[in-house]
């Protein structure tokens, strides 16, 4: 491939980058304005935790505009991590609190149709922005927004951890079911959040959230 083929592609893959972290941005800002409006009139503190989580989701991906605005965003890399790392802390930190306080019968999540609208539609969406996000960090080479699209699929995660806790309290009353999951995805987030600080989230050979193996050198 030529050098002028080269930066035509690049320039192809920032400018998706810039897309998808734009309609993420725009569905997270709505998905948190619901789930946090919902939440407070279900007293639900799953619903709430799920709808600042949104808002995590939205300064990950503000991050990664921010660095795909420069002319040379590479120069921003570092900087983009590093806030990356610091929503994965503070997302696992909330969650973490919240699935505590709800085993210990301080806090529990309350049936809300709403809430579960809203959590059954990010399993549709997330899930998608993430994978497309991921495929362009890739091969794009950028270590910000393979963190970022990681982030993306944690909140898929948690959408369905959510889902789950509101589903099975309403119908069967176990209101502990979504605290255990979210126990799981904070530690995840724990993990992501280290390699992103580390700027690992391009090297590591194997990714814990996503399944995928890194290709090897021979292919």
């Amino acid at each position: 491939m030529t050098a002028t083929a080269t930066a035509d592609r690049t320039l192809v893959l920032r400018r998706r980058i810039r897309i998808v972290v734009a309609i993420t941005i725009t569905w997270n800002v709505i998905e948190a304005v619901v789930a946090l409006l919902a939440g407070g009139a279900a007293s639900s503190a799953a619903l709430i935790g799920f709808g600042l989580d949104s808002v995590v989701e939205v300064l990950s991906a503000a991050a990664i505009a921010w660095q795909f605005a420069a002319p040379d965003p590479e120069r921003r890399e570092r900087t983009a991590l590093r806030i990356i790392a610091i929503s994965f802390f503070g997302l696992a930190a909330y969650v973490g609190v919240d699935a505590v306080l709800a085993l210990t019968g301080l806090s529990e999540p309350a049936h809300s149709p709403i809430g579960i609208a809203i959590a059954a539609l990010s399993l549709l969406v997330m899930p998608f922005l993430s994978w497309f996000e991921r495929r362009t960090g890739r091969e794009l080479g950028s270590a910000s927004a393979i963190a970022d699209s990681r982030q993306t699929l944690i909140c898929t995660y948690l959408s369905a951890a959510v889902l789950a806790g509101l589903l099975l309290n309403g119908l069967l009353g176990w209101a502990w079911a979504d605290s255990v999951a979210a126990l799981v995805i904070a530690g995840f987030a724990v993990r992501e959040g280290i390699e992103a600080w580390r700027g690992d989230a391009c090297t590591a050979p194997v990714s814990a959230l996503t399944g995928e193996r890194e290709p090897s050198p021979e292919a």
